[in-house]
């Protein structure tokens, strides 16, 4: 695979961190951290200008018909600048429907996605259960000529200003997805207190909520499979983010930390930390963008790729937040020093969507159904 941009994506990642450089600076983070909405209105506003909102959007509905390698540009640079807001919640869940929506559905929710008059979520995780479809417990059950939703998700990103919410439930014994209005009869969204201060989650319940049968996506439980890898391989763009910045805090430091007389970016041992930190951050690149161009190409190892790129990010991103801890000595768990919210968000990052045991598990049987065919 070609793994250089072309003018337009560069473009688009060019003008994304310029977006995030200039109106999400980290002190602007952390004044936020305490604010109850989930996104700075004025910034949003920007994004969605930009055209953040309609990349994997179909052209007809007002998208510019772009693919996972597009969205996991943005994601990174989010990632790097710890910004918050509904983009990957929005992108996955506009996923889901451009691909398996009934016409009228898709006529109805993408061009407000598109345009960013509105977002939407995905309620996928479940308490004390894995980020796979075995994971799924919440149940829709047939009435009235549509289905009646009932269960409790947490961890759902951006849910308090989401104006959809994409839930997972199951179907008799298959997972479904089904849009739902955020403000039907029988849904309540609850503020999570988190690791990561710079992002906001919540738990949804649903009790007794009726969902009309034209707000059933199609695709069964393969679709759902698919949206979760397309998840894995953005939160793996967003996880390489945070550790490049991480690295880049790192080496900025270590140039001005003198001990002994000199700086101790000099001394051999934290040279090799550093070079270690720049393989891993390299390595995790190659990984999620090879799964991201595999995904947009439809290759025959896509499935495979999400989860190398997955379990790679999320153990690396260990790895490059443990070296940066040390590096920077006491100052660096300290809430004053920015590496404190990249070091909750790193953290978090690799629980997302399933962590590094649930996407080697779920590698294995994929290597093992393919040595079976052939």
């Amino acid at each position: 695979m070609d793994f250089e941009l072309s003018e337009e994506q560069a473009m688009l990642r060019e003008a994304s961190r310029d977006l995030l450089i200039d109106h999400t600076p980290i002190d602007v983070v952390r004044a936020q951290i305490d604010r109850d909405d989930d996104v700075d209105p004025a910034f949003w506003r920007l994004a969605c200008e930009l055209g953040w909102t309609g990349i994997a959007l179909p052209e007809e509905h007002g998208g510019a018909g772009q693919g996972l390698v597009e969205l996991a540009q943005v994601a990174e640079e989010i990632g790097k600048a710890a910004a918050r807001g509904p983009f990957m919640s929005t992108a996955l869940a506009g996923l889901a429907v451009a691909r398996t929506g009934p016409d009228r559905l898709r006529a109805d929710v993408l061009p407000a996605l598109s345009e960013g008059t509105a977002s939407a979520t995905w309620a996928f995780a479940e308490h004390g259960a894995p980020w796979t479809l075995e994971g799924v417990r919440a149940t829709a059950r047939p009435a009235d000529g549509g289905h009646v939703l009932d269960g409790v998700k947490t961890a759902v990103q951006d849910a308090g200003s989401a104006r959809w919410l994409l839930v997972t439930a199951l179907l008799g014994d298959a997972p479904a997805s089904f849009l739902v209005d955020r403000e039907a009869p029988g849904v309540t969204v609850r503020r999570q207190r988190v690791l990561d201060l710079t992002r906001a989650f919540y738990e949804v319940r649903f009790a007794g909520v009726p969902v009309p049968s034209d707000r059933m996506l199609g695709g069964g439980p393969a679709e759902v499979q698919r949206l979760l890898d397309h998840a894995c391989v953005l939160t793996a763009a967003e996880t390489l983010g945070v550790m490049d910045r991480m690295l880049e805090l790192t080496v900025e430091y270590v140039k001005v930390r003198v001990q002994f007389g000199r700086p101790i970016g000099m001394f051999q041992a934290v040279k090799q930390k550093c070079a270690t930190m720049a393989m891993l951050v390299h390595g995790t690149r190659a990984a999620t963008y090879y799964a991201a161009m595999a995904a947009d190409a439809g290759t025959a190892d896509a499935a495979r790729a999400a989860c190398a790129a997955a379990s790679y990010a999320s153990t690396a991103a260990g790895e490059v937040a443990g070296d940066a801890l040390q590096l920077h000595g006491g100052i660096g768990f300290t809430w004053e020093h920015d590496l404190h919210l990249y070091l909750r968000r790193a953290k978090v990052d690799g629980m997302l969507y399933g962590d590094a045991a649930v996407h080697r598990d779920r590698l294995c049987r994929l290597i093992q159904r393919s040595a079976a065919a052939s």
